[in-house]
């Protein structure tokens, strides 16, 4: 890497809001960075869509993001993880980083007992990543995954722990991992915002992992690795980019952010291409 690289953003793309989970976390570890995140807004959910449809969205976000310079990009997407991350570092020349395998790793290394649930969307738990990656960690786990199809919207309507129609969701796919899992592995970086919630679902002896801040936890250590850790002299700034509705973008997006959105700036179709030719 060149030195100057360590001036550079981060890019952080998502089919949405929900990678705003993954940025907060980024920040927590990383405050001087500086951010540009991408919210596909305009093609959001990609949980339902096909792999080949998923893997040229993913691409089209990285390219994008490549004319900010970034020193690395994070597919802060459960889906787009599972079925693009390999696609998109083939054809982008920084690191890429995607929320799965950290999600995975996590898992496994706090199973007591290697039963392990994993909740996402449809396309997520389709793909396979998940599973792949729990037993190639931890062979002989035994992997019970449950597609969630109701939570993204639920969640994104503003609903939350105590909201029974998100109990009642919540509480249709935790039930289907009752009694058979230790630990469950949220492989949507909305699911967070339930987090306590399905906790509560599952019960005390039921562990719960968060992939967005594992995500956050191997940035870091492959940064610094890397040296390509921003000095520490001031904050660095959030860029925040949205491919459609920017201002419906930023009132929900701050309930993922935990802080207030000031501005989003709207990338129109033709910009948006025009940049990932």
């Amino acid at each position: 890497m060149h030195p100057e690289s360590v001036q550079n953003v981060i890019g952080i793309f998502d089919s949405g809001v929900g990678g705003l989970t993954v940025l907060r976390c980024v920040t927590d570890l990383l405050p001087a960075e500086k951010i540009v995140y991408l919210g596909d807004s305009a093609r959001v959910p990609y949980g339902t869509k096909g792999d080949d449809t998923v893997k040229r969205f993913a691409l089209e976000n990285a390219r994008f993001l490549m004319r900010f310079k970034p020193k690395l990009i994070i597919v802060a997407c459960n889906t787009a993880s599972a079925v693009a991350v390999d696609h998109v570092a083939a054809n982008i020349p920084v690191p890429v980083f995607g929320v799965v395998r950290p999600g995975a790793e996590a898992a496994c290394r706090i199973s007591d007992h290697g039963r392990i649930g994993v909740m996402a969307t449809e396309t997520t738990i389709g793909s396979g990543a998940y599973q792949r990656h729990i037993l190639e960690l931890r062979p002989e786990a035994t992997v019970f995954a449950v597609a969630c199809p109701l939570l993204v919207p639920i969640i994104e309507d503003g609903r939350g722990r105590t909201d029974q129609i998100a109990r009642l969701a919540a509480s249709e796919y935790v039930t289907k991992l009752a009694n058979k899992v230790d630990t469950i592995l949220l492989g949507c970086t909305h699911y967070p915002l339930l987090a306590d919630l399905i906790g509560e679902i599952a019960g005390p002896g039921v562990k719960i992992v968060d992939s967005a801040g594992e995500t956050a936890e191997t940035v870091f250590r492959q940064m610094k690795a890397m040296n390509l850790l921003a000095g520490k002299e001031k904050r660095g700034q959030i860029y925040f980019m949205a491919t459609d509705a920017p201002g419906r973008f930023a009132s929900i997006g701050s309930r993922f952010l935990g802080k207030k959105i000031k501005k989003v700036y709207h990338v129109k179709q033709e910009e948006f291409f025009e940049k990932t030719q």
